[in-house]
């Protein structure tokens, strides 16, 4: 494909405001495609507009009393600055993530527009919230997003027959694309031990790491309930949950007395640590359309287990590179159990999920794969 003009649109990104995951896969993808076309990133942050690794940051400054004021009047602030970018040369492709920037879509409709998507609003919360006003704005939105896009793609197969079913988007109009990822941002050589001791853990305890939102979509009460039944095998086992969220005082009294340490919010760097020092990462989510933590504990050779939901299902090869659970505390138990038996097989699983990432989940041919989503758009 010839030289292009793209314009990207997402609520955050790695350089400004980050909120989570979608913040790795849109800049990644940003930069993939940077290599070959010319990328705008339209994003929100209280910093000038910037060029990094070749892609044209734009930010603006919303407000608003709610989460659909405040991305309403993010997409009012994106839409100026792409209109200030698109005198010279039009773009050629405008691709939307998620609900966040629909406002945008909606005024930009008339181009060649791509909105992907990276999990739903029932995905997130289930029938949790189904009357409160803003779950129903949000899947409003969704919808509406997935109607006057010229295409749509999803993270995973999963989520594709989710949003089909959901929102009603016909299967010829929607392609899979999974995230990608960097693994040599996440294997470091480090003294696994040295970074035990630093949390009061001895170096030769089992240590469990749960990173995330402390949310009912992640399942971190899953886990915790898991414990009880895993300290019984394992009375040495260690269990540290990174992430903020507002299940976390709920899930520190359920935990009281269990070998758990709630670290809170923790910097890329300190991840790293941890990720590089654990000996199981351990992914309890009710729902995940994707699971970008999968892929950053396999790129660190890290053994995984976890629920056999959405992404999490379709990509994990049980036995071979980590272990589908159900997303129950007991099962979620058994399988931490059965890793902990055998810790060569941990380190074995992990050594088979970096290959799978090697040769499935690089940047390189999802950035290929996105550009072929972007030829079939019909204006």
């Amino acid at each position: 494909m010839e030289s292009l003009k793209i314009a990207i649109f997402c609520w955050e990104s790695l350089y400004a405001e980050r909120v989570g995951g979608l913040a790795s896969a849109a800049t990644h993808l940003a930069e993939t495609l940077a290599k070959h076309h010319e990328v705008h990133y339209f994003t929100r942050g209280q910093v000038k507009d910037q060029t990094i690794s070749d892609v044209n940051y734009h930010y603006c400054q919303p407000q608003g009393n709610n989460i659909v004021e405040y991305c309403d009047s993010m997409s009012r602030g994106m839409v100026e600055n792409f209109q200030r970018s698109d005198k010279d040369q039009k773009f050629d492709y405008l691709h939307f993530n998620d609900w966040h920037a629909v406002q945008a879509l909606h005024v930009l409709q008339d181009r060649n527009t791509i909105l992907t998507y990276h999990s739903t609003e029932y995905g997130r919360n289930g029938n949790q919230y189904g009357d409160w006003w803003e779950y129903k704005e949000i899947s409003g939105k969704e919808w509406y997003g997935g109607l006057i896009a010229k295409r749509v793609t999803a993270v995973s197969a999963t989520l594709k027959n989710e949003v089909m079913h959901l929102y009603n988007v016909p299967e010829w109009k929607c392609d899979v694309v999974p995230n990608g990822i960097v693994p040599r941002q996440f294997r470091a050589e480090i003294d696994a031990g040295e970074v035990k001791q630093a949390y009061g853990i001895h170096p030769f305890a089992p240590l469990i790491l749960f990173i995330g939102r402390l949310v009912y979509q992640k399942g971190p009460d899953l886990l915790i309930e898991a414990m009880k039944i895993v300290c019984q095998n394992h009375r040495d086992a260690q269990l540290i949950v990174a992430g903020e969220g507002d299940m976390r005082q709920f899930l520190m009294e359920r935990a009281r007395d269990l070998p758990a340490n709630f670290v809170g919010y923790i910097p890329d760097s300190e991840y790293i640590r941890l990720l590089n020092a654990c000996d199981l990462v351990v992914i309890p989510s009710r729902n995940e359309p994707f699971g970008l933590v999968l892929l950053e504990a396999w790129s660190a050779e890290k053994g995984v287990v976890a629920s056999n939901v959405g992404g999490l299902s379709e990509n994990i090869d049980t036995f071979v590179n980590g272990l589908k659970v159900e997303p129950d505390p007991g099962s979620l138990a058994w399988g931490i159990n059965t890793v902990l038996d055998e810790p060569q097989q941990a380190a074995a699983l992990g050594k088979k999920g970096r290959k799978k990432v090697e040769r499935v989940f690089m940047w390189g041919p999802i950035g290929r794969k996105i550009t072929e989503t972007y030829s079939r758009v019909v204006a």
